[in-house]
């Protein structure tokens, strides 16, 4: 499959470009585009991709095409605008909606694209910058069992596990209720982190504690010594992007009646990080808004309480 299947990848930000790769490195050929004309011709000079000049370009040369962006209503404005991708796309092609979506946004489009023979399946993506670059991603993915079959090979190029959540619009449900609960695991951490240190303990120890007990979490493994202890804040997620999937999550709970007062909490106490850190920070810059509120600064000198 990967010598002869065309792949059209859109999408090249801090995702998108390792991913891209790693689909090289499997040997399929790529056609790429990004809205930053710059980065598209960096990626595909490094890669030895072809450069798409519009979405419809780089949809034209692919038999499979993947979106990686930031937002549903981007993914509506590459697909539908100005030299838009669906008009380059063929019948018989697939696009694989791998960017954190809104379902219902992702159902419709798909409904919409189906009426000129092209398929979609959505299949976002959870372990961050590290694990795109190693080719060991989680992907969720949603839609039609023989669309996701044609898809697998080049998922497979991408991610270490592949999961079949349901049909079109499941796994985007199922990424945004992920973060959720990653959001959810990060603040309360950050928030023991305090407490303890207030009495006197000291937090990495405390994170090495969690980290053989049943605190443990990706949080505690994998973000608070080396992004929030550290001070860096740069583990390559966007405190905004984090803020829009806990507004879908939230999306997915009032679409089925279900009450999630914490959920509702957690997704408060996020976008109000948000707007005290400002725009562009990384995800892990949410545990300053903690330290406000707390009074607190991990690592300083307040750990008898004064």
């Amino acid at each position: 499959m990967n010598s002869t299947t065309r792949l059209g990848f859109i999408g090249l930000g801090a995702m998108g470009k390792p991913m891209t790769a790693r689909l090289v490195a499997a040997g399929f050929t790529l056609s790429v585009h990004d809205a930053d004309a710059a980065r598209t011709a960096s990626v595909a000079k490094t890669l030895g991709a072809r450069a798409g000049t519009s979405p419809k370009d780089a949809a034209a040369a692919s038999d499979i095409l993947i979106t990686m962006l930031p937002s549903s209503a981007v993914v509506t404005a590459v697909l539908e605008g100005p030299d838009g991708a669906l008009a380059g796309l063929a019948a018989g092609t697939l696009i694989v909606e791998m960017s954190s979506g809104v379902p219902d946004v992702t159902r419709a489009l798909s409904e919409k694209i189906a009426g000129q023979g092209v398929a979609m399946i959505d299949a976002p993506v959870s372990g961050g910058v590290s694990r795109a670059t190693n080719g060991e991603l989680a992907i969720m993915a949603g839609g039609n069992a023989g669309a996701i079959d044609r898809a697998e090979p080049v998922l497979k190029a991408m991610g270490s596990s592949i999961i079949r959540t349901g049909p079109i619009g499941s796994a985007h449900a199922m990424k945004a209720l992920n973060n959720l609960v990653s959001a959810g695991c990060f603040l309360i951490g950050i928030e023991a982190l305090l407490i303890g240190q207030r009495f006197g303990l000291d937090p990495a120890l405390m994170v090495d504690v969690l980290n053989v007990s049943t605190g443990m979490n990706n949080a505690t493994q994998k973000k608070f010594k080396q992004f929030v202890l550290s001070r860096k804040f740069d583990a390559g997620f966007g405190l905004d992007l984090m803020v829009k999937d806990l507004g879908i999550a939230l999306g997915v709970a009032t679409a089925t009646s279900t009450p999630a007062p914490f959920a509702g909490l957690c997704k408060d106490i996020w976008a109000a990080a948000q707007k005290y850190l400002g725009p562009g920070q990384d995800h892990t810059a949410v545990a300053k808004f903690s330290e406000l509120v707390a009074g607190s600064t991990l690592g300083g000198d307040d750990a008898d309480g004064k």
